[in-house]
């Protein structure tokens, strides 16, 4: 599942109480429907933006996972989203096709993304929920031809099954709850995905904290034991430890495209910072890298930190 810290206003017209139905679509407004659903790790709600004509936001347990555009997905509208979507336009030239794995599923908003910014990408989505899957399918499906797979399965059992060398781009945006699994924060893990990316390819992972940081700095640690090339993007107020908020995590081989990053996360309605060098060694201090048998989840965020109205 997909997890945000920041996140838009309720959305106007959505009834308190929705209804289990499927959505309706009617011309020129949004006044489709809500559905509620149980799925294998709570109940999703599909939510219809009344501002935008086929928008919907994805909720599981109250908790923002994911904004959908059907008839724009290059839009984006939570800010780690639109900071991933920064990486991945600047990852390899415009319109280039990659091969991706996204590992965490949603509503598949960056799946979208990428279909529409990087035309005849092979992209394969798992998702531990598989009937939030069937539920993403039947009511926000994918249109043919986008070349996105879906599949139901464990985050790291599917890593470890895949080829090396086989993906140009590993999304990891997987949390259980309201946390990042145990399992995807060692060494062991993070070895399965530098084995599956190419040379070339480029690793990046939403994660949430607050200061003192101690997830993200021992996070950073252990990408740093496999990959020459690392970068920090998070809003100044959470890198001050002013809240609990979203931090993406980039790791590669090879140099990133910075510059061009810092000016797209900048220029944001709400701009980040991105942090590389020294100034994110610094960061990192003692933090030691994590291994499999003194591996934790992410921490549990402050009450309110991850809910909606």
């Amino acid at each position: 599942m997909w997890l945000v810290a920041q996140f838009p206003a309720p959305l106007k017209g959505a009834p308190s109480s929705p209804r289990a139905e499927s959505p309706r679509h009617n011309g020129e407004v949004n006044d489709a429907i809500p559905v509620t659903r149980a799925v294998d790790y709570g109940t999703a709600k599909l939510m219809p933006d009344v501002d935008r004509k086929r928008a919907w936001l994805l909720t599981v347990d109250g908790a923002p996972q994911s904004y959908v555009d059907l008839d724009e997905p290059e839009y984006l509208e939570f800010e780690y989203a639109r900071r991933l979507g920064h990486v991945l336009d600047t990852v390899a030239e415009a319109g280039r096709a990659l091969d991706v794995l996204h590992l965490g599923g949603g509503a598949l908003t960056l799946p979208r993304y990428l279909a529409a910014t990087r035309p005849g990408s092979r992209q394969d989505v798992v998702e531990a929920d598989r009937a939030l899957l069937e539920l993403v399918a039947e009511h926000l499906p994918v249109p043919d031809g986008t070349g996105i797979q879906l599949h139901a399965g464990d985050a790291r059992a599917w890593l470890e099954s895949a080829p090396d060398d086989s993906a140009d781009v590993l999304v990891a945006d997987v949390f259980g709850g309201s946390r990042v699994p145990a399992h995807l924060t060692s060494v062991g893990y993070a070895q399965q995905a530098e084995r599956v990316l190419r040379r070339s390819g480029v690793y990046l992972a939403n994660l949430a904290d607050a200061a003192p940081f101690a997830f993200l700095r021992s996070q950073l640690a252990t990408y740093a034991t496999l990959f020459e090339e690392l970068v920090l993007i998070a809003e100044p107020g959470v890198l001050r430890g002013r809240r609990f908020g979203n931090a993406v995590l980039v790791a590669a081989h090879r140099p990133l495209d910075t510059a061009t990053l810092t000016r797209l996360t900048a220029s944001d309605a709400f701009p980040a910072r991105v942090e590389q060098g020294l100034a994110l060694r610094q960061f990192i201090g003692g933090a030691r890298p994590v291994q499999d048998e003194d591996a934790v989840p992410s921490p549990e965020p402050p009450e309110g930190a991850f809910s909606i109205g």
